[in-house]
């Protein structure tokens, strides 16, 4: 596991300086992953559980990982945008991080959780080039109008989410012929599956590892 160095830094982003938790390996990152918290309307931030564990999980790899304060939250300035204001934050903090990689051919992952899923899911529609990864565990199917995702997203739901159902994450995958991870046994939070999680994570970045 790489030595790392986790900071907060600020970048100005379209609505005001954008807050971020960046945890950085001691070598050169093999990919850079940015990582979107649950709503901060009802206490989500980038210290959210789920969120560090994807964070981790990236950053045991070797990769640079970026959680970034959605609107409003922490040091992030701006007002709550139901998305909108969040998606383009979440670009510009993937364009703006990029360069730290020291190499921009280097892969992009981007990930989220909940609400911070949605975010992710609009903001891999318009990175360029594309994401090298995208996971989103706890899918705001049904709570937000998710967008269609490429086919190799990795999806993880628990059991017995009783935030976002279960069947509501199947009926928005189905027409789409995406699989669903289901955790059994898991809540919305994955309390007692964290580690499971980020194993997940982990399998999934290094079996699709470009080249």
């Amino acid at each position: 596991m790489s030595t790392l160095r986790s900071e907060r830094r600020f970048v100005d982003g379209p609505a005001g300086r954008i807050e971020l938790a960046v945890d950085s390996p001691a070598g050169k990152p093999a990919g850079l992953a940015v990582i979107g918290h649950p709503h901060p309307l009802y206490g989500g931030t980038l210290e959210n559980k789920v969120a560090v564990t994807l964070a981790r999980a990236f950053s045991s790899l070797g990769w640079l990982a970026v959680r970034p304060n959605f609107r409003g939250v922490g040091g992030s300035e701006g007002t709550h945008d139901e998305g909108r204001g969040e998606t383009d934050d979440f670009v510009h903090v993937v364009e703006a991080a990029t360069p730290w990689l020291g190499d921009a051919a280097l892969p992009r992952a981007l990930a989220g959780f909940s609400f911070g899923s949605f975010v992710a899911a609009q903001a891999a529609a318009r990175i360029r080039p594309p994401a090298a990864h995208l996971i989103l565990v706890g899918a705001a199917a049904g709570k937000w109008a998710m967008p269609q995702v490429a086919a190799d997203t990795l999806l993880v739901h628990g059991e017995y989410d009783e935030t976002i159902p279960l069947a509501h994450v199947f009926d928005w995958a189905r027409p789409q012929d995406l699989p669903v991870t289901v955790l059994p046994g898991a809540d919305h939070f994955f309390h007692r599956r964290l580690g499971l999680l980020k194993r997940l994570v982990c399998d999934y970045v290094q079996r699709r590892r470009p080249g």
